[in-house]
């Protein structure tokens, strides 16, 4: 083993340290840095998870003071993100952009479906017993973000007379969409959630890359032509694109009072 890799290792260093402030417990996942300078904390809104950054030489005792020191800013940030929601009867969600209540259908055959009631409320349906209904829904939203970004996609690649290679739905954390320079494109299963001009854009937007692997003035046109009203697609992720990780997913972080 080099000299650099043994500087780096941390054999015994947990993964994870426990912050306490106001009677509530944290959990901060740990990670370090090669080029980091110095400690510092930030928080991914998509998993609600704290990432604490150690230098190389940082120690473990340091990293526990600081994180502790900063249990306040931990619970204000974490505070503010939008309460996680579990797929469960009752809930209602956004799919397509447009409001559907979970309505769970014990002893009904099937596994997920939507329906009108007598009063115009779109229902999401499931049949099943009760603990396979959060994950038959999450399942259920993601072969309808695939199916429909799979067609979006190859619609725009048509256009521009483009091939695809492979189209890939994911739970990405920090991005709605990707495209590699071998020609796959990876999106965010939580499109589906978004109304259907925000998936189409971001289809547009992956797309063009295949063309244009930046984001230059030509990419930006490439985009326009495709979806017109992209910026309309942009502004709406802007506002409330935070939203659409909060659903199926417990609530971490957090212990007992």
């Amino acid at each position: 083993m080099s000299y650099r890799a043994l500087l780096y290792r941390r054999p015994s260093e947990p993964q994870a340290i426990e912050v306490v402030f106001d009677r509530s417990v944290y959990l901060v996942r740990m990670r370090r840095h090669r080029q980091a300078r110095r400690y510092t904390l930030r928080i991914q809104a998509a998993t609600r998870e704290v990432i604490l950054t150690i230098p190389p030489r940082g120690t473990l005792k340091e990293a526990r003071e600081f994180a502790q020191k900063h249990g306040g800013w931990i619970a204000a940030r974490l505070g503010r993100l939008p309460e996680a929601v579990r797929f469960a009867d009752g809930i209602v969600v956004p799919m397509r952009g447009m409001a559907h209540r979970i309505a769970h259908r014990r002893g009904v055959r099937g596994t997920v479906w939507t329906e009108t009631d007598t009063t115009g409320e779109r229902l999401l349906c499931v049949a099943g017993d009760a603990p396979h209904v959060d994950r038959r829904i999450g399942d259920f939203l993601r072969r309808e973000a695939k199916r429909e970004l799979e067609a979006a996609s190859q619609r725009f690649a048509a256009a521009l007379g483009v091939g695809i290679r492979r189209i890939s739905v994911r739970d990405q954390a920090s991005r709605w969409g990707s495209c590699s320079t071998a020609g796959v494109l990876s999106y965010s299963w939580r499109l589906i959630l978004a109304p259907s001009f925000v998936l189409n854009y971001l289809a547009a937007h992956e797309v063009a890359h295949l063309v244009e692997m930046n984001h230059s003035a030509r990419f930006w046109r490439l985009v326009r032509r495709l979806c017109p009203d992209h910026e309309r697609a942009k502004a709406w992720l802007d506002v409330h694109g935070s939203e659409l990780h909060r659903y199926g997913l417990a609530e971490t972080g957090r212990g007992a009072s």
